[in-house]
């Protein structure tokens, strides 16, 4: 199998292997540039006690690292399942080019990984979510940002 069918299958195996092994739960993904593949990962949140190392995180940072740079810019993702939210903001962060996936969000859900919680908390004032957050205005609040603007040799991202 080639082209994305073959890179997704690759992640699904990823995953199962890693359901089968009780190493995390049961995610996995590819990231690919130029045909080749530069990273792959699984999940780890349970194997090395983290909420964030999810299979897409894992590969994000292995691609960087393998590309020296923060951006992964023309690189393709593939999951075997639909990114969640977090996930989703580390691909915008990364600026990877695409994402493919093979299983949904609700076919996560069926099998206990549920993610809507969180996307209908997205939409919340943040006063009004389940973890509650408030601003606390401080007079420096803006410092570290009026801070790093006066820096010439900033790498903007």
């Amino acid at each position: 199998m080639h082209g994305h069918d073959g890179f997704l299958q690759q992640a699904i195996v990823l995953a199962v292997d890693n359901a089968q092994n009780n190493q995390g739960g049961p995610y996995g993904a590819v990231i690919v540039k130029n045909g080749k593949v530069i990273a792959r990962g699984s999940n780890r949140v349970t194997a090395d006690i983290d909420p964030t190392a999810h299979a897409e995180i894992i590969t994000i940072r292995q691609a960087c690292r393998a590309l020296n740079d923060f951006r992964l810019s023309g690189c393709i993702l593939y999951s075997n399942c639909e990114p969640c939210p977090m996930c989703l903001g580390a691909i915008y962060w990364s600026r990877l080019a695409k994402v493919y996936y093979a299983a949904t969000r609700e076919d996560a859900a069926q099998a206990g990984f549920d993610d809507a919680y969180i996307y209908q908390e997205l939409n919340l004032p943040p006063v009004e979510r389940h973890i509650p957050m408030r601003q606390i205005k401080l007079p420096e609040a803006r410092l570290p940002f009026q801070t790093w603007l006066k820096q010439p040799a900033r790498i903007q991202y």
